[in-house]
This record gives structure tokens, sequence and C-alpha cells, in this order.
């Protein structure tokens, strides 16, 4: 199933399916310029420090890379 909807909360980003169960979570950072900075229906990215991590959807769950 595809990612439906991301969503910052606070510190932490919550990812969604396409029937609205939460999948995942991962730390949004705490700096200024940190979050969630966009999604597809395969990614998330989220934005920490002086980087972006992208969260891929896989069917056994998310892979960080």
């Amino acid at each position: 199933m595809a990612i439906g909807n991301a969503v910052q909360r606070g510190n932490f980003v919550y990812i969604y399916n396409e029937k609205g169960v939460q999948t995942g979570s991962a730390s949004a950072g705490n700096g200024p310029n940190d979050g969630l900075k966009g999604y597809t229906s395969s990614t998330v990215n989220i934005r920490r420090g002086n980087f972006i991590y992208s969260h891929h959807y896989h069917p056994i769950g998310f892979q960080k890379s």
C-alpha cells in the first residue's frame, strides 16, 4: 500500500497509508529549518540539520536512505 499522508506534529513526522492507518513515524529534528519537506506515494523527505533524509515505502515497512 502506498503513502497516503504525512503529517508533522511537534518533533515527529507521522506517516499514514491510503486508508489512513499510521504505518510509521520519524524524527523531524528540532532546528528552525528542520521537519517534513514533502512526500509522494512512495517517499517521505525530512530535513534534519544540513541533511534531507528520504524514507522510502517498502511492502514490509519503511527504509531510510
